[in-house]
């Protein structure tokens, strides 16, 4: 199962120019701790509420005109993403491996087109194991020697 089948298509985003008032005011309502930053569909960056306090309200700047461009980690450093067509599996192991809960979702041209949490693949790796055990149980006992009717 890939990364497409389970993530959230309907992503909230800013642009760079967003200012951080707005960026904390739609967290806020949202209920979410990061923001992706897209510019023309495609994934430039993320704002999280630690980047509005570091970079931000910890360094003293005017808070009414810092934009996200000031305060996001960009494509160019350290934002992770995945992509849709990654197996749930190994962006499990790549969340697990970088302590993150969520992550943004680019197609191959690295446009923006969701966003996952750790719990839409836990969720989806728990069915697939749960329906491979379910295929194993359904199939006769092929080991040799053995009577399947015993």
């Amino acid at each position: 199962m890939n990364v497409g089948e389970v993530m959230t298509k309907r992503v909230s985003w800013v642009g760079p120019d967003a200012t951080v008032r707005e960026i904390a005011r739609r967290m806020r309502s949202e209920d979410i701790g990061s923001m992706p930053v897209a510019e023309d569909d495609k994934l430039v960056g993320m704002v999280t509420d630690r980047d509005i306090v570091v970079r931000g309200v910890a360094e003293e700047r005017e808070i009414g005109r810092l934009t996200a461009r000031e305060v996001m980690s960009s494509t160019s450093g350290a934002v992770l993403y995945c992509f849709e067509d990654e197996s749930v599996e190994a962006v499990l192991k790549n969340m697990a491996e970088n302590q993150v809960r969520r992550l943004p979702v680019v197609d191959r041209s690295k446009r923006l087109v969701g966003i996952v949490s750790l719990g839409d693949l836990s969720g989806a790796a728990e069915r697939a194991t749960g329906d491979a055990l379910r295929e194993i149980a359904d199939q006769p006992d092929s080991t040799p020697g053995r009577n399947p009717a015993s």
